[in-house]
């Protein structure tokens, strides 16, 4: 009898031969089939299997809306009122700034621990209803927000919907890589930063609309507003099906091979696509042993843990904390007008949206190493540029400056943004998929939580007030991320996991990936 895939619980596997042969010609065929898709037949052929890739991947806006409103909160005047102290009569009402560094990384405190909690929940009851209970966490953090008077209870608040929100970040990209086509895997996982910048967007957007209001709903109706992505994905939840790679991997045959069809059509044969999961399960777990945590630093794990780390470190290296989360509050500290200021802000997100609908076209052709690479060499000019602004004081250097971030932003959106995103999804193994990707949602945590911390120490009235200057500090840490990038982010366009296997197993190096020759792998 034919060994069925290892199951990673210990538990006794559903025999191969009773359901599937996971016979080499199959996944041949299926990786074959996959290598000869292009965009518009992947679109059109697995329309069902887009929907639901798109509906997780739309836990990003989510996510995207609070991140921004994070930052941007604190240009809302009665924000500041009601948590803040009275300054002075230039800089009006200030939130202390250990208070303010609380209130945005609180939230990623949370997510950290959420992250963690969400890959080994996504282990063991599956995608779809770790979803469910970050949902829970969510629902509890925003009537926190909505619903604090005192700094204590509005921090808390935070922190519990932080936990729902490193759910939100965790899951998106790890059910995307699982179920996307190859060809599309690229676009989709990238999506999910599309999804995050619409988030950002409509962020603003409310912001706006709320923020000149002279009571405490300036900022209690934004916060309330994420109560409506809560509704359209609880009500999705209970009919999405699970990912494939998740029932084979505890076992589930049948149940694999149900999802597969649910995602692909009742008329598809889906014995080629189960077979190639199946043997890319079993090939994976017979060199990682088991999927425990201490596998991902072991051997040429760790290589793969380090690049999705690496990606999210990059990220806030290069200030995305600082140019796109404190953009409102940025442009009224360098003297612009604050419903002007909103403008900008709202601009800034927008042109972010341009940014990645452009990374869709350039993903595919250019490739991810390209991509990442050039943006990290592009946004440390424009961060120099900004530092050397803030030095000429007038009125055209302010609104130059103010342009900056506008260009920061669309370099970023086209690059390491949705780069970041398809890399995650890619380079982690099939057994430790959801470990690697709940520790990049941790390392961007950390990251979060410090920048948000320092971030508010260099730019506010009352303490360094360094303003545009911090370009400066993020234009350097921006260069040593563009010196990593260089000899980890590897190319990955058109592979399958099995052949990503392949060249971390034969410890190819990352930055020759994209170059090396593939063609017998499938044969082997």
């Amino acid at each position: 009898m034919e060994k069925g895939p290892v199951n990673y619980d210990g538990k006794a596997s559903e025999s191969v031969v009773e359901h599937v042969a996971p016979k080499v010609e199959q996944a041949r065929i299926a990786a074959e089939a996959e290598h000869s898709l292009s965009v518009w037949d992947a679109l059109k052929n697995n329309k069902i299997a887009v929907f639901w890739c798109v509906f997780f991947a739309f836990s990003g806006i989510a996510w995207g809306f609070d991140a921004q409103v994070n930052g941007a909160m604190i240009s809302v005047p009665a924000f500041r009122q009601t948590f803040g102290y009275f300054f002075n009569d230039k800089d009006g009402w200030v939130i202390p700034a250990s208070w303010q560094s609380g209130f945005n990384s609180i939230s990623s405190v949370g997510q950290f621990f959420g992250g963690f909690l969400c890959s080994w929940l996504s282990d063991r009851i599956g995608r779809r209803w770790s979803l469910l209970v970050g949902l829970a966490f969510v629902t509890g953090g925003i009537f926190g927000e909505v619903l604090s008077h005192t700094r204590p209870a509005f921090l808390i608040g935070k922190l519990i919907l932080g936990i729902g929100l490193g759910f939100y970040l965790t899951i998106g990209p790890l059910y995307c890589s699982e179920v996307a086509p190859v060809v599309l895997r690229g676009i989709i996982t990238g999506g999910i930063n599309f999804a995050i910048v619409i988030g950002q967007l409509l962020s603003n957007a409310v912001i706006k609309g709320f923020g000149e209001r002279q009571d405490r709903w300036a900022f209690r109706g934004p916060f309330a507003i994420q109560w409506l992505f809560v509704v359209i994905l609880l009500v999705g939840v209970p009919f999405a099906p699970e990912s494939p790679w998740h029932y084979v991997r505890k076992g589930r045959i049948e149940d694999a091979r149900r999802s597969l069809q649910r995602l692909h059509g009742k008329n598809v044969d889906v014995s080629p696509k189960l077979a190639m999961i199946i043997r890319t399960v079993e090939e994976d777990a017979e060199l990682s042993g088991s999927a425990r945590w201490d596998q991902c630093f072991r051997g040429t794990n760790l290589v793969r843990t380090i690049i999705s780390v690496g990606v999210f470190a990059c990220q806030h290296l290069s200030g995305i904390v600082f140019v796109l989360g404190f953009s409102t509050y940025f442009f009224e500290l360098a003297g612009i007008q604050t419903s002007h200021a909103f403008d900008l802000g709202v601009g800034v997100t927008a042109c972010g949206v341009v940014g990645v609908i452009i990374s869709w076209a350039a993903i595919n052709t250019l490739g991810r190493r390209k991509l990442f690479v050039w943006g990290m060499i592009g946004m440390t000019i424009v961060l120099l540029l900004m530092g050397i602004l803030d030095v000429v004081h007038t009125s055209a250097a302010r609104w130059v400056q103010a342009s900056c971030t506008v260009v920061y932003a669309l370099i970023y959106q086209i690059t390491i943004g949705c780069i970041a995103f398809a890399l995650l999804g890619e380079v982690s193994s099939p057994a430790l998929r959801a470990k690697t990707v709940g520790l990049a949602t941790a390392c961007q945590a950390v990251f979060g939580t410090v920048m948000n911390i320092v971030v508010p120490y260099m730019v506010n009235p009352d303490k360094a007030n360094l303003r545009g200057k911090v370009g400066f500090v993020f234009g350097g840490a921006c260069a040593l991320g563009t010196v990593w990038s260089y000899f980890y982010v590897p190319e990955l366009k058109g592979r399958t996991f099995q052949e990503i296997d392949y060249l971390f197993q034969h410890r190819v190096s990352p930055r020759k990936m994209g170059k090396y020759n593939l063609e017998d792998v499938n044969d082997v």
